[in-house]
């Protein structure tokens, strides 16, 4: 492959760094005993530790601050409606000042997203029934980041996957069944054809069939 000249690439200013990362979707626990639910896009994990990037002022980080119940929901790009139904939503009431014009409270989280709640074995807060990928979590440590954000590290102490998405006869996900949401520059995105694996892949071959997922109306509109 020939390398791009210079002059091939734009200096621009993005309003967004989401170059590609999954939408989540984090239960928390409210100060009340009830759950709070809440999409996220800033995520990665090393071993046992999912590390999660919060902005200040939202009520999961206040919930995550006091209680450390957590779990971690993975939607398929067909419920990207139903992450968008809670994106100008918050646990807080009232609605902190800075959020007032756009935001607006609502209790029940799961009945604005229409997603059903689904008991946890090791934590205290429900998992999303309708995500295929389900991660139960202890907060293990909250720190301030530079400017606008937290950082929330948190040890992963169960993990739930649809049959469907297993390899079978393995504890292993299965690359080519697995089709989380993407979240790209403020748009809704579904994996398309894997190109290729690590040769440390738990499941070598399995994804390289993997169809072009292609969902109605994935992509629109952007989230907030």
């Amino acid at each position: 492959m020939t390398a791009p000249s210079p002059a091939s690439h734009l200096s621009i200013t993005p309003t967004s760094l989401y170059v590609g990362t999954p939408v989540m979707l984090l239960a928390s626990l409210n100060a009340d005993g009830t759950p709070n639910l809440a999409p996220a896009s800033s995520y990665w994990a090393l071993g046992r530790m999912a590390v999660i990037g919060l902005e200040d002022g939202g009520h999961t980080l206040a919930n995550l601050q006091e209680r450390p119940d957590l779990t971690i929901n993975f939607p398929s790009p067909m419920l990207w409606e139903h992450v968008e139904r809670l994106a100008q939503t918050t646990g807080a009431d009232p609605v902190p000042e800075d959020k007032r014009e756009a935001y607006r409270t609502h209790r029940d989280k799961f009945a604005a997203a229409d997603l059903t709640p689904q008991d946890s074995v090791e934590v205290g807060v429900p998992r999303v029934l309708e995500c295929e990928l389900q991660l139960e979590a202890w907060v293990r440590r909250v720190t301030p980041g530079l400017k606008g954000y937290h950082i929330v590290e948190a040890e992963v102490v169960q993990v739930h996957a649809a049959p469907r998405v297993v390899v079978p006869g393995t504890q292993h996900v299965d690359p080519a069944a697995w089709d989380p949401t993407v979240y790209v520059f403020r748009h809704y995105v579904a994996l398309g054809e894997t190109k290729g694996r690590r040769p440390k892949s738990d499941v070598p071959g399995a994804a390289a069939h993997r169809p072009s997922a292609q969902y109605p109306g994935a992509g629109y509109p952007p989230a907030s």
